[in-house]
C-alpha cells in the first residue's frame, strides 16, 4: 500500500502505529489515579445491591445497568462481581430469587431489607463519585476519543495541507483547554 505520508505526519515511520499509540496514550490519561480512583472497594458491590433491591426487585442486568447510570458511568461493575454477590446474599438468606419471564428477579427478606436499612445511613457506593466524575468518567473521554478518531482521519486521508490545518486546530484547542484550567 501506497503510503501518502513516508516518513509520517506524527513523526514516525508508520503513522498508523503512532496514532493507536497516541489513542492508547489518550484512553489511559483518563484512567483513575492509583490512590483516588474510581474502582469500588470490596463490600461495595454487596452495599449497591442491598440499596436497589430496597427500592424494588430486579434482575441481575438491571442491577448492572442501574449501577452504571447511579454512578454517571464511572463504575459499571462487572456480571463476575454481581452475580456471586446476589448468590452470596441468598446463601446468607437476605434475598430471595423468583423466575419471572424467564429471569430470576431478586427481593429482599425481612432479614434483608433490615440489613438494607441499616445501609442506608450512609451515601450508597455510586454517590461517593459525584457530579464531578461523571463528567471526568463518561462525557470528557468519549469527546477526546471522538476528537483524536476525527484527527486520524485527516491524518490518513488529508493532504499535506489539511493536515497542517488539522495540527493548527488541534494545537489551538490544547491551549484552550488549559485556559480553562487558568481560569478561577
Amino acid at each position: 500500500m501506497n503510503n501518502a505520508f513516508p516518513s509520517g505526519p506524527f513523526g514516525g515511520a508508520n503513522p498508523a502505529s503512532a496514532l493507536f499509540d497516541a489513542m492508547e496514550q489518550l484512553r489511559k490519561s483518563f484512567d483513575p489515579r492509583p490512590s483516588g480512583g474510581s474502582r469500588m472497594a470490596r463490600g461495595d458491590v454487596r452495599t449497591a445491591v442491598l440499596s436497589l433491591l430496597a427500592e424494588k426487585p430486579m434482575h441481575g442486568y438491571q442491577i448492572i445497568n442501574e449501577i452504571a447510570e447511579r454512578s454517571g458511568g464511572s463504575w459499571k461493575p462487572s456480571a463476575g462481581s454481581v452475580y456471586p454477590t446476589l448468590q452470596l446474599l441468598a446463601d446468607e438468606g437476605l434475598i430471595t430469587a423468583e423466575e419471572q419471564n424467564g429471569r430470576k428477579t431478586y427481593s429482599l427478606t425481612d432479614a434483608g431489607a433490615a440489613v438494607a436499612e441499616e445501609a442506608a445511613e450512609t451515601p450508597a457506593p455510586w454517590e461517593a463519585s459525584g457530579p464531578r466524575d461523571h463528567t471526568r468518567f463518561a462525557a470528557l473521554p468519549k469527546a477526546g476519543v471522538d476528537l483524536a478518531a476525527a484527527a486520524a482521519q485527516v491524518g490518513r486521508t488529508g493532504s499535506p495541507e489539511q493536515v497542517q490545518q488539522a495540527i493548527d486546530v488541534l494545537d489551538e484547542a490544547r491551549r484552550r483547554l488549559y485556559s480553562i484550567l487558568a481560569q478561577d
